[in-house]
């Protein structure tokens, strides 16, 4: 099979040192996509070769964070699972002069570092490799050995020609003291090994790939195809995001109530555009849209009202029963009015929004009478007399609709009524509204009375006349 004819395999490969966020995920799905668009192979590959810098409990944090947005994997492999692999390959570099055993301690490469740093000039190992290889024992570092110092070109999907001089080459560390490969020798080795065609990778990895390209051509094989992906930048849009602007634990955003498929729909086009207006796609829309050349070269913006935005367009696509159970679920007993979702509905942009209401007492009103304060009756300029009169009026109309014709519709026709009569509707429709529901912003009255039912609906105006 020709190199393009190749089944397609994309990888995800995050290091466990702490929780996902938006950077590492938005990396996932578009690795995921590819693969799915084309019928490939999408790899987890947990690269815990560092084990100073694990944390536990990572590795299935990331994973619970993958089965929430619904990246399913064809193989999961550990690095730490791999070590012999890694082994074989050293020993296979070094047979062909390209790898050394490291002479040198970290004290002595230490001091030579400080001393290129004093003199104003960049550190080079290879500059420092012994005359004479001894034969590796498989304990202590075995560093690689560049075949050959030269400037490297190579494409990439998103970046298109991208060059390095020599000076991004060195000698550097395939196998560490502990046994461990080094991520730049362990990526390589399992790329090889999983048949990946495809690396999707943040901007920090560019000036690293020489250092790549020569490994991948000491051992006499083709790279795969890089995809560098920008950066996702603070909400300011200058500087990339970080935990300090509120990167967060990407099972907050799950925690929130914000469904999977709108926060893919988010990610997508943080940093990818479908090539015209289309915002709101599903999940298998996405994967036909998805193409690695769309991908944007500059950084994209995290923006949480977008998020908000994004979701409650999903939000709205959900069958009416199940937006009306997953709201009910979450209310109190004494608030599980069915009349009362499309009011919670148009309000929130994500499950989580209701137990905000909650929280800030925003339905309360429903289920005790407000506590009325006179001057918050009052209607622009309107004598307190006027606006006395009008409730009375609005009372003894609501008191005529029948209790089998109670809705808002009857309560809005009843109020209109009187209302055309009047100088200004909002002296009769304020001082009922704020009766209501004692706050400024409440829904429309004419809903309040339909969910407060015709007897307490003439009460609270009694009460507050």
């Amino acid at each position: 099979m020709g190199h393009d004819q190749r089944k397609i395999v994309t990888r995800f490969a995050p290091s466990p040192t702490g929780f996902m966020h938006v950077g590492s995920v938005r990396t996932a799905l578009y690795a995921w996509l590819w693969a799915r668009k084309n019928n490939g192979s999408f790899i987890l590959r947990i690269e815990d070769t560092d084990k100073e810098r694990e944390v536990a409990g990572s590795t299935e944090h990331i994973m619970e964070c993958l089965r929430w947005l619904g990246f399913d994997w064809d193989e999961y492999f550990l690095q730490s699972e791999r070590l012999p692999i890694y082994k074989k390959y050293a020993e296979r570099l070094e047979n062909a002069g390209h790898a050394y055993p490291d002479p040198l301690s970290e004290e002595e490469v230490k001091r030579l570092r400080d001393q290129a740093v004093a003199e104003r000039r960049p550190f080079l190992y290879r500059e420092h490799r012994p005359e004479k290889f001894n034969k590796w024992t498989g304990t202590g570092a075995l560093r690689f050995r560049v075949p050959e110092i030269k400037s490297y070109k190579w494409q990439d999907i998103v970046y298109g020609d991208l060059s390095a001089g020599p000076e991004a080459l060195d000698d550097f560390i395939l196998i560490k003291a502990d046994g461990y490969p080094t991520y730049n020798f362990a990526h390589i080795v399992d790329d090889i090994e999983m048949a990946v065609t495809h690396v999707m990778r943040g901007e920090e990895f560019i000036s690293s790939t020489p250092k790549f390209l020569s490994v991948y051509e000491a051992l006499g094989i083709a790279p795969p195809k890089y995809a560098t992906l920008p950066h996702i930048l603070g909400p300011s849009g200058k500087k990339k995001l970080s935990k300090r602007d509120g990167a967060r634990d990407l099972l907050s955003y799950r925690k929130e109530g914000y469904l999977p498929d709108a926060f893919i729909n988010f990610l997508a086009l943080l940093g990818w555009n479908p090539g015209d207006d289309r915002e709101i796609f599903s999940r298998n829309e996405l994967t036909r849209a998805f193409e690695l050349e769309r991908i944007q070269k500059s950084g994209a913006r995290m923006n949480e009202e977008k998020l908000d935005w994004i979701n409650k367009e999903h939000l709205k696509k959900l069958p009416a029963e199940e937006i009306k159970n997953n709201i009910l679920i979450l209310l109190p007993e004494e608030l599980r009015n069915e009349k009362i979702v499309p009011l919670i509905f148009e309000r929130i942009s994500k499950w989580g929004d209701v137990r905000g209401m909650l929280g800030a007492g925003e339905l309360d009103f429903f289920i005790k009478r407000p506590v009325l304060k006179k001057e918050k009756l009052i209607y622009k300029n309107t004598p307190p007399e006027k606006i006395a009169e009008n409730l009375k009026l609005a009372a003894a109309a609501l008191k005529n609709i029948s209790e089998g014709a109670w809705n808002r519709e009857s309560v809005k026709g009843a109020l209109t009524l009187i209302a055309q009569n009047l100088k200004n509707r909002g002296e009769l429709l304020h001082p009922v509204r704020y009766a209501l529901s004692g706050s400024d912003k409440s829904p429309d009255p004419f809903i309040i009375s339909e969910i407060l039912g015709k007897n307490e609906t003439v009460q609270r105006l009694e009460k507050a006349i």
